[in-house]
């Protein structure tokens, strides 16, 4: 199954491995018809030029659609989102760039593959330069979608092995830190170093004050998305106060500096909710958070829960309050090892919200799919 491999020959059965492609049916092959072993042996140089030229054609043509004049801006318009503000566009757009993530790691490959035997492979010294150039930047261009669209994090994996590549085969020069992602993703960074951040963006971004903040706003909307199950009433506020901060810095309504302490502000809500909003005694962790939150809109609220059940001036947020640790309680009680995705488990935590909540059924539903997504239960 692999594209490329060496023949060690330890016995001389070959005679000449040129010859050997050539002529199936001498030494190791002669007793074998012409047919049935038409195939085996090919010239890896001619197959590795093909694949180069193959890969290189496929990425070229995921790329052709992006608008001229195809600078940063362009391709991270086409393969992010052109409009931010569009919660949906990022999601939208994440085959587009998965294609090109696979693609441009097996144009890397394929380049590796024949970059020290280009001139024997057929390529003109023009030809070479030209291709070095074009690999180097379609790599530069992945990781500066990967880093726009906030999958970088994704792609860690394999980062090890695609950087032994680019090193040992694309650049040559010494190595320097294009970014600060290894240990913190850039919204931890905002928030930890606010404007400084900007300077450890790849230059492409950073020296575009647009394509930089719209750089940081998807980061911090794929945070939101993805948050989203844990807590949504939270996170629904969140991506309100984004698209407000991205419709005030498009009509030009804040100071380049002014948006950049805003939408660290923002970051910090958005990582940390615990610091952002005044939580009442006894709501200290992040399932009662998402709990107490999700209760608070309930309009009647008055209505749900045990009979008798009264708090200091028995209003909504009191009853929140006391609705979200009794649920929690129920849930930490009830639940066992492997709960999720078990018809009878699961029933147990349905009839222990139920107790607490009574017979409002649509909540309950709700409740437990919150439930569901809370990494403490």
């Amino acid at each position: 199954e692999k594209e490329y491999g060496y023949i060690v020959e330890y016995k001389d059965l070959f005679k000449s491995l040129e010859s050997a492609i050539q002529d199936y049916t001498g030494g190791a092959f002669e007793d074998f018809d012409t047919e049935d072993v038409e195939g085996l042996l090919k010239d890896r140089l001619k197959m590795a030029r093909e694949r180069l030229e193959e890969t290189l054609e496929t990425v070229r043509a995921l790329c052709e659609p992006v608008m001229p004049p195809r600078d940063t801006k362009a391709y991270l318009h086409y393969f992010c989102a052109a409009n931010n503000a569009n919660k949906e566009e990022l999601a939208e757009n994440e085959p587009k760039r998965i294609a090109l993530y696979k693609s441009v790691a097996a144009l890397v490959r394929a380049y590796a593959n024949i970059a020290n035997e280009m001139e024997e492979a057929g390529f003109t010294e023009d030809e070479k330069d030209a291709i070095h150039r074009e690999v180097k930047h379609y790599e530069h261009l992945r990781e500066e979608v990967k880093l726009s669209s906030g999958d970088y994090i994704d792609m860690k994996m394999y980062e090890p092995a695609m950087r032994h590549l680019l090193d040992t085969y694309i650049q040559a020069d010494e190595s320097r830190t294009l970014s600060a992602f290894d240990e913190l993703g850039l919204v931890d960074l905002v928030i930890e170093k606010g404007a400084e951040a900007i300077e450890m963006l790849p230059e492409g971004i950073r020296t575009d004050h647009e394509t930089a903040a719209e750089t940081i706003e998807n980061n911090i909307r794929k945070v939101i998305v993805d948050e989203q199950p844990v807590n949504p009433k939270y996170y629904e506020k969140m991506s309100e106060l984004l698209d407000a901060l991205i419709e005030e810095r498009r009509q030009q309504a804040l100071e380049y500096e002014e948006y950049l302490k805003k939408i660290q502000e923002l970051a910090k809500k958005v990582k940390n909710p615990a610091t952002s909003m005044h939580y009442p005694y006894g709501i200290d962790t992040p399932a009662k958070q998402a709990l107490f939150d999700t209760l608070s809109v309930v309009n009647n609220l008055d209505e749900i829960g045990p009979a008798g059940m009264v708090a200091d001036g028995d209003d909504a947020g009191s009853r929140a309050q006391i609705l979200a640790m009794e649920l929690d309680e129920a849930i930490r009680l009830t639940k066992k090892d492997g709960w999720r995705g078990n018809t009878f488990k699961e029933r147990e935590i349905k009839y222990a919200i139920r107790r607490v909540l009574g017979p409002h059924n649509d909540l309950v539903e709700e409740i437990f799919e919150l439930v569901k997504h809370q990494h403490e239960y």
